[in-house]
């Protein structure tokens, strides 16, 4: 029984494109789950809260550098790469903008799954995903300025809430199923990966649906400049840890921190502030569906390459860093 939900949830690219040519083919066909996004990532969290326990998170707090590291690469490598990708390739300006202003987002909480399914550091994730979406309130709207030229504010206080609903209170009801309720949490613990998987997958859907006509409009355009910032993002998110001596567990795990993006606070800021008064199109949204698609699917293909690829090489930590959480 482990071995085919294993098998299943090792297929989350394939339950991800199916899903989203369903709603491409019927806008429609996922909009139902809506209401359900931010629920599903609270069911998505509370399972990955049941893998972990107080130790996890107090020997990532010994070691500091790769948050630090996440959290520096996550507001350089990402808002620099949609500025350049947007120049280079002479995007429409409300385009730019959703590329630009989606690079400039904190890290989403799918990274988290992703980092759960591909057996990497799944402490670290959480704790880098927690300090770039706080980070966010301060840096999203003065990178955004900086980069596209325009004031964009951010309900700071809303953004606290849904983390602290979707992300904090999940994660602390999981510790505390791992403590108090051993033999349960054993059972559940297989099935979390495949639950994250269509849960993730109906999300994207359901994102994509919302704006499928705008989706079809741009597609080449749209998909060549989030495909180029999401793998360069994985890309050299890897890099730069491998640069710095980081152990491979935590390279993968900035790697997928890096690459994936808050797509659906983007798809919001551009909504409220980006929305043309005239016509009520909001072209800068559109993007931001489109990286909540992308960064799943490539994030899903490294994630499974990953999970059967063990990290057996030896560790090359930094000095005086403890040894990372080890998975799986």
């Amino acid at each position: 029984m482990t071995r085919t939900l294993n098998l299943l949830a090792n297929l989350f690219p394939v339950w991800t494109v199916l899903c989203c040519l369903a709603a491409l083919w019927r806008p429609g066909l996922f909009e139902w789950f809506g209401p359900c996004i931010v629920p599903a990532l609270g069911v998505i969290m509370l399972g990955m809260g049941v893998t972990l326990s107080v130790d996890d998170f107090t020997r990532v707090l010994r070691t500091p550098r790769p948050v630090l590291l996440g959290f520096l690469a996550q507001f350089t490598i990402m808002p620099l790469l949609g500025w350049a990708i947007s120049a280079g390739l002479g995007l429409p300006t409300e385009i730019a903008v959703g590329v630009i202003l989606v690079s400039c987002c904190p890290g989403g909480t799918a990274s988290n799954v992703v980092t759960f399914i591909a057996r990497a550091n799944l402490a670290l994730s959480l704790l880098m995903t927690m300090c770039s979406t706080f980070g966010a309130i301060v840096l999203t709207p003065l990178l955004t300025k900086w980069l596209v030229g325009e004031r964009l504010p951010v309900d700071a206080w809303g953004l606290f809430k849904t983390t602290v609903l979707v992300v904090l209170l999940p994660v602390l009801a999981g510790l505390a199923l791992h403590h108090l309720t051993p033999r349960l949490v054993k059972r559940v613990t297989p099935v979390a990966p495949l639950v994250s998987v269509f849960a993730i997958a109906l999300i994207c859907a359901n994102i994509l649906g919302r704006n499928a006509e705008q989706v079809i409009a741009h597609s080449g355009v749209l998909v060549a400049a989030i495909a180029m910032l999401h793998a360069g993002g994985f890309a050299l998110g890897y890099a730069l840890a491998r640069l710095l001596g980081f152990e491979e567990l935590i390279r993968r795990t900035v790697s997928i921190e890096v690459g994936m993006q808050n797509s659906g606070l983007g798809a919001v800021l551009a909504k409220e502030h980006f929305t043309n008064p005239q016509t009520l199109v909001c072209l800068a949204a559109v993007p931001c569906a489109i990286s909540a698609v992308m960064h799943s699917v490539i994030g899903s293909v490294l994630a499974v390459g990953w999970r059967l690829r063990a990290a057996d090489e030896p560790a090359v930590d930094p000095p005086n860093e403890a040894a990372p959480i080890q998975r799986g």
